[in-house]
């Protein structure tokens, strides 16, 4: 298929997708989510109206079981004492309980006494309730009245929705016979209405009792901009008594509405979108892979990669294009192996070389302290301490004879205790020393296969490390300066072996070059340098001397092969040569700066510094595997 109809069918079915998804999206997602959230939201605020009206009903019923469960009232109740009814039965204390009215009626149903208050004016109320001489003979609470179970709900009266609550009357211990009941009211009026709503935080209206019956005890009914709710409350009679309206703003809604305009607005930009996409499109079909093709192109003609293809699964002109410039490249190729293959050997050669050397510098110290232990240890009074013990075991000495031979022992045993000890800190160097001969072999094998272990280290450490596997003598002659700037440099992320041996080469030769200059001893100073600017990201090691000092015309020569300004006797030219192939591998450098001869000299370390993620636990574990 031509690209220009790919392009066509991508931008047709693009269209179809966007224009589809709007639409579905909008009217099976969106909108009728959003409705349903206001239904929601209106049934848990009608449940919120009735809890608090509930609530209000609870509240109602503690102040009536107080008044119930009265020792005066009980006694009120018999004697009906004119006392009880001044001091406790006033407006005032009814203002003060937050009620309308309050009843107390015996067991028959009289009311003994009944008082009535309008809370905002002080005044009576000309409650139809009061003016009872006792409840009606229908009264549900009937029953309560000897059982001395309390009861509470709504009732009908000439005012208007009574809320009503009732206690047994006890002997203030909750003990009977029972007495009677106090019963206490307070009306539903529109200012208790809006304290209900408020306390919900719903807007709530009483409907009055011409609005209807409802089909259900509770309808829910959707306008453009409201959602209301209705439930229906009974009195205690069980007979729908009144209803209650919840009005929910529908903000759900418009705000859908306001998304659904989004949505529309996003469909007009689709032309937008489709452009973008058809750049992508021709950039992915078309640019990208013949853009990858020359940058292929440009790799191959600087030889630095024959060994991948195209693979372009493709079957229009560029497809055919990579095809036949990866047969070219493969062709290639197979005359580049050959050429490979014939260097390798040869590379291989001189890398063994290095490590031969490195080798000879960590045997060389083992070696001289295998010879001084062996002398030492042939030095040791061992034999005459044999026999003076012998001697001592024989007995029949002169007693001046006897205590000498004792001295004697006891002397010889210092002596081979002193032996001992400085033959078990030799073999202990020795078996560092040989740990970084097997470092070295290790080294060499991850060489061949052209790996790096990356390891975190401090340079103070990486320092001393190198400085055990520098001959004694080289040691004695040399002091090694750490500038604080190690210790300040932390931890850095370098291979650490490679380095080491680097840095046991340039001890060696500052040695050497102390020697050479004809004196007993000399100094070397170490620092360290954050590199900056084009140095941002490695590590700068200066190491400055105060030997013989190098020529200006060979302060480039010295890293040759086979170069040196020592005798060939006891140097070839190879340590600082191994050096720079060996930095210069690791992607570093290294050069050499001297302000002549007898005035010292200062190598300079430029070693790449590895991110976190190069030195990771698994990457170590994967190159000593």
């Amino acid at each position: 298929m031509r690209i220009r109809f790919k392009v066509a069918a991508l931008l047709v079915a693009i269209f179809a997708l966007l224009g589809t998804s709007v639409i579905l999206v909008g009217q099976f997602i969106i909108m009728p989510g959003f409705a349903e959230l206001e239904r929601a939201d209106a049934h848990t605020a009608m449940r919120r109206i009735n809890y608090t009206l509930q609530s209000s009903l609870h509240a109602l019923a503690v102040s009536a079981i107080d008044w119930g469960n009265w020792a005066d009232t009980y006694q009120f109740v018999v004697d009906h004492n004119a006392e009880f009814i001044a001091s406790n039965l006033t407006d005032v204390g009814l203002r003060q309980l937050g009620v309308n009215v309050l009843l107390i009626v015996d067991t028959n149903g009289k009311v003994i006494e009944g008082r009535e208050v309008d809370l905002q004016s002080a005044q009576p109320l000309g409650l139809d309730l009061t003016r009872l001489k006792a409840l009606p003979a229908d009264f549900p609470w009937r029953p309560n009245l000897r059982s001395g179970r309390p009861a509470r709900g709504l009732l009908r009266t000439n005012l208007g929705v009574l809320m009503l609550a009732g206690a047994p009357v006890l002997d203030g211990k909750e003990h009977g016979p029972v007495r009677g009941m106090v019963i206490m009211g307070e009306l539903l009026t529109h200012a208790a209405v809006q304290r209900i709503g408020a306390q919900a935080q719903a807007a709530l209206t009483l409907l009055p009792p011409a609005h209807g019956q409802l089909a259900q005890p509770e309808e829910l009914i959707e306008s453009p901009d409201v959602t209301r709710i209705y439930r229906t409350f009974d009195d205690i009679y069980r007979r729908p008594l009144m209803t209650l309206r919840v009005d929910i703003p529908r903000d759900v809604t418009r705000r859908g509405y306001v998304a659904a305009r989004y949505a529309t607005a996003l469909l007009a930009g689709g032309a937008l979108l489709i452009l973008v996409l058809l750049l992508w499109a021709l950039n992915r079909m078309i640019l990208k892979p013949l853009a990858f093709v020359t940058r292929h192109a440009l790799a191959v003609g600087r030889d630095k990669d024959l060994t991948t293809r195209l693979d372009m699964a493709r079957r229009d002109e560029i497809g055919i294009l990579a095809r036949e410039f990866d047969r070219m490249v493969t062709r290639v190729a197979e005359q580049r192996t050959q050429l490979v293959d014939q260097s390798y050997q040869a590379g291989f050669a001189e890398l063994a070389k290095g490590v031969l050397h490195n080798l000879g510098n960590a045997m060389t110290p083992i070696g001289v302290r295998i010879a001084a232990l062996s002398e030492r240890l042939r030095n040791a009074p061992a034999d005459d301490a044999t026999e003076a013990v012998a001697e001592l075991q024989r007995g029949g000495a002169d007693p001046a004879r006897h205590a000498d031979l004792e001295e004697f022992v006891q002397l010889a045993c210092r002596e081979l205790a002193l032996t001992v000890r400085s033959a078990r800190e030799d073999l202990a160097l020795m078996a560092r020393q040989t740990t970084v001969v097997q470092t070295a072999l290790s080294e060499q094998m991850r060489s061949a296969r052209n790996e790096q272990v990356i390891e975190p280290v401090r340079l103070t450490e990486l320092l001393q490390q190198s400085l055990e596997i520098v001959p004694d003598a080289c040691r004695q002659r040399l002091g090694i300066d750490a500038d604080a700037s190690l210790r300040e440099a932390g931890v850095v992320r370098v291979p650490r072996t490679v380095l080491r041996l680097v840095l046991q080469n340039i001890i060696i030769n500052a040695a050497e070059a102390v020697r050479d200059a004809g004196r007993e001893r000399g100094r070397l100073q170490v620092s360290a340098i954050h590199g900056s600017g084009a140095y941002a990201g490695q590590l700068h090691l200066s190491c400055r001397d105060d030997g013989v000092g190098i020529a200006a015309e060979n302060l480039e020569r010295v890293f040759e092969k086979g170069f040196s300004t020592k005798s060939r006797e006891t140097n070839q030219g190879i340590g600082l040569h191994w050096c720079a192939n060996a930095i210069n591998a690791i992607g570093g450098r290294i050069w050499a700066e001297s302000d002549g001869p007898g005035r010292g000299a200062v190598l300079h370390l430029l070693v790449p510094l590895a991110p976190a993620e190069e030195a990771s636990p698994a990457a170590a574990a994967r190159a000593v595997a």
